[in-house]
């Protein structure tokens, strides 16, 4: 016996964003939700917070942040392509983050990298200096 819903039914903002995939699990979404890392129509909401569709999500992933707006609605966790049918990405979010991921590019090339990891000396007489 499965369960059907129409289209058009509300689901809360932790199920939708397990969903669409943008967390693994809806524990960790709804702990993202509650952090203040998720913003929906530009304001701070709960976990349970029922999405409608037209409605601009803004939420963080790592070093991006994406400004969505929700197309379609599911309570279900279903593959990659459908998931990415359930929200479009706004043209100035696509612009930000290709911008943010540029300069980090760029800003990598002036930290410098050793060659290999400190060994038990190196180790050991890093230690010394972070403690002095």
């Amino acid at each position: 016996m499965t369960k059907q819903q129409p289209q058009d039914s509300s689901v809360r903002l932790d199920k939708w964003l397990w969903a669409a995939r943008f967390y693994k699990t809806r524990a960790l979404a709804r702990q993202m939700i509650q952090a203040g890392k998720v913003h929906y129509d530009n304001q701070r909401a709960k976990p349970s917070k029922t999405v409608q569709v037209g409605d601009l999500i803004k939420l963080r992933r790592g070093y991006e942040v994406l400004e969505v707006e929700v197309v379609a609605i599911s309570d279900q966790r279903r593959g990659a392509d459908k998931a990415q049918q359930l929200y479009q990405e706004t043209p100035a979010s696509v612009q930000q983050r290709e911008q943010e991921a540029q300069a980090r590019r760029l800003n990598s090339l002036y930290n410098p990298h050793p060659d290999s990891r400190p060994d038990k000396k190196q180790r050991r007489q890093l230690i010394r200096m972070k403690n002095q």
